[in-house]
């Protein structure tokens, strides 16, 4: 099953909107006879790369160990369920059960009935942690986001300058590409695009990966990105989503990004917006970030890695959307005049966001603190 869960995550970022599966074939007497995984949807799922791989006819009396139930309905592709009977599978060893309720258990209950031997439950918590996006975006209709900040000793994002470059060393860096490669969308805000111009594409993908190719998003309420901008200039705006309001953003720039080539997709301010297209009682434009996932999602999208800066990580903060945070402490210090890391919104002691820390570790110098939301549950 650990070898599944290696394949499975060989597919991670380019399955949307399906998960990423992996599958391995034993043999009655332990000898390992394939291995696949879900690439890209449309193309065959786990246990069918699994199955195709394998010599003609071995799987008959087999076991595959498989990530996550079988599927068991007809899509772009035919049922996988039918095809582990047909291949003559004795037994199918899984890690996770579907979590959409109307397929929940079906396929486990198809292979039974036609005698097939099925194991559940193997490993099911790092085949869940792997499968997390899927099963927010099957479950919830939001993607699964993990915000991700760089900052100093003290807390800083920026020295007193406003310089951010580089924060982190080359070892912190490389695994930034490595969470992009997984995420489905990197998403930053209009402050971030106009201050830096990232590209926020993927770098140094594996020959190995076939899947979609990583999507970038950008809130922006009102226009403020010119055309000119790398998410639009450098070759694969395709690649490149605006979630704007139509109502507070010019016709004449929305035009400016389609013609370059990107998506465009309105969302809905987070406050009321007077006749003339103004903001009642806010001076700042704002959207309405739980729609702007949303939409995210409704385009396939599981996992989404924001980059934003301080504005866009406490907003997210403070509405409760983030699932992951990903924090880079580097061993400097700004001291007096630097930027905060969640300085754009005040928090009271009693009521601010809290996390329990999942996990560490050392990128070169740097430290990587993984965390996740405490439950309200929790803090009672």
């Amino acid at each position: 099953m650990r070898a599944a869960l290696d394949a499975a995550r060989l597919g991670e970022g380019g399955t949307r909107p399906n998960p990423p599966v992996g599958a391995v074939l034993v043999s009655p007497d332990g000898r390992l006879l394939a291995t696949g995984f879900h690439a890209r949807a449309g193309g065959p799922h786990a246990e069918i790369a699994c199955l195709r791989a394998a010599p003609a006819g071995a799987a008959r009396g087999a076991t595959i160990y498989v990530t996550l139930e079988p599927c068991s309905t007809t899509g772009r592709t035919g049922p996988c369920t039918e095809a582990l009977i047909a291949a003559g599978v004795r037994r199918v060893v899984c890690a996770a059960t579907d979590a959409n309720p109307a397929h929940a258990g079906r396929g486990f209950a198809i292979l039974r009935a036609a005698g097939v031997e099925v194991t559940e439950g193997v490993l099911r918590e790092e085949a869940e942690e792997t499968l997390a996006p899927f099963f927010k975006r099957a479950t919830t209709g939001m993607p699964r986001l993990t915000l991700k900040m760089a900052q100093s000793l003290d807390g800083g994002t920026a020295d007193h300058a406003g310089v951010s470059k580089w924060i982190t060393g080359p070892d912190a860096r490389a695994e930034v590409q490595s969470m992009r490669r997984r995420a489905d969308v990197v998403l930053v805000g209009s402050g971030t695009v106009l201050a830096d111009d990232p590209s926020l594409l993927r770098r140094d993908v594996p020959p190995s990966f076939t899947g979609l190719p990583g999507l970038r998003a950008v809130l922006d309420a009102r226009g403020r990105i010119p055309p000119t901008a790398r998410l639009f200039s450098d070759g694969h705006a395709a690649e490149t989503i605006v979630l704007t309001s139509l109502r507070l953003c010019p016709p004449e720039r929305i035009e400016e990004w389609r013609a370059a080539g990107a998506q465009v997709l309105d969302v809905p301010p987070a406050f009321p917006v007077g006749t003339q297209g103004s903001l009642c009682g806010r001076a700042a434009p704002a959207l309405d970030l739980r729609a702007a996932l949303r939409a995210l999602a409704d385009l396939g999208a599981m996992s989404v890695l924001c980059e934003g800066g301080a504005t866009l990580a406490s907003a997210l903060l403070s509405e409760g959307l983030v699932d992951e945070l990903a924090l880079f402490v580097a061993p400097l210090v700004l001291g007096a005049g630097s930027r905060g890391t969640f300085g754009a919104v005040p928090f009271d002691l009693p009521t601010a966001p809290r996390f329990v820390l999942r996990s560490t570790e050392l990128f070169g110098r740097d430290l990587l603190l993984r965390l996740a939301p405490e439950s309200a549950e929790a803090r009672q």
